[in-house]
């Protein structure tokens, strides 16, 4: 399965820029008062099949990586924080309460999302971080 690397990379990250488009398109639209158009069926459906594509390809790379690439935690991190992604997403596009919450709960899950991508080009759990930090 190796000589399959770079194209499941490939659409693994074509996943996570159509998933993570998908996402900013829904939750702009329920910012802006459309919840009813960013739930249509056609929307979430086209969400889940990316989401099962992105997970799938996720899956077939960690299976063909070595392990002593995992040694460092950077993808330990990084799995949490697709936990936090999705729970914030959620909360987001229809489990927050208030206008407010769904607000900062979409802010919140765009900026893990983007430290989701740091940590991936990285390889480091503090991601581009660890630049900035020094």
């Amino acid at each position: 399965m190796i000589e399959f690397y770079a194209q499941i990379r490939w659409v693994h990250i074509a996943c996570i820029i159509a998933s993570g488009s998908l996402f900013l398109l829904r939750g702009s639209l329920v910012l802006a008062g459309k919840q009813r158009i960013a739930m249509l069926a056609p929307l979430r459906f086209l969400s889940y099949g990316i989401d099962t594509l992105l997970l799938s390809a996720a899956l077939m790379l960690l299976t063909i990586l070595p392990h002593a690439m995992f040694a460092n935690g950077w993808l330990t991190v990084k799995l949490v924080l697709v936990v936090v992604y999705i729970v914030l997403g959620s909360v987001a596009l229809k489990l927050g309460r208030t206008a407010r919450a769904r607000t900062i709960a979409f802010v919140v899950a765009l900026t893990v999302y983007l430290g989701i991508i740091a940590i991936a080009r990285t390889h480091d759990p503090m991601g581009w971080l660890r630049y900035w930090l020094g």
